[in-house]
């Protein structure tokens, strides 16, 4: 038979166990809740949404054509673009040396790379694409 006083040491113990265990979890949870998730939506404001404007205002000035994935990349930047409700302009091409342009796709490049953390959903599978183009076009020579 177990005495009343091991009963309340033992119920105690459970309890300090049963705090200890919520307590880590509400720890993280909320570590989880401050993280800020990747989003399909983007402000037009926001900094990704700037990024994404600049990638392809960027490749939108580039003279070459790469045989066609500079074109391509600029289709999935704009496919990204609806899908995040981000509003694009610059549809042409510019006057430049071959090593200006390669140099604009490199900066659009690095710009939608930087975007890859903060989006999800169809939206990040056309930037991803669009990075797959720009890689394709640099390889051209």
């Amino acid at each position: 038979m177990i005495s009343p006083l091991n009963l309340a040491a033992r119920r105690f113990v459970m309890f300090i166990l049963t705090a200890a265990l919520l307590l880590s979890f509400s720890n993280f949870v909320q570590a989880r809740a401050t993280k800020k998730p990747p989003q399909e939506t983007l402000a037009n404001n926001s900094a990704e949404a700037g990024q994404l404007r600049e990638a392809y205002a960027v490749l939108a000035t580039a003279d070459h054509d790469y045989k066609g994935h500079r074109k391509a990349a600029m289709k999935q930047i704009e496919d990204a673009a609806k899908r995040f409700g981000v509003e694009l302009r610059g549809d042409g091409r510019g006057r430049e040396a071959q090593q200006t342009s390669d140099a604009a796709l490199r900066s659009a490049l690095g710009l939608l790379t930087q975007i890859t953390g903060a989006v999800k959903g169809q939206g990040l599978t056309h930037i991803e694409a669009a990075i797959k183009q720009l890689n394709t076009a640099l390889a051209i020579k």
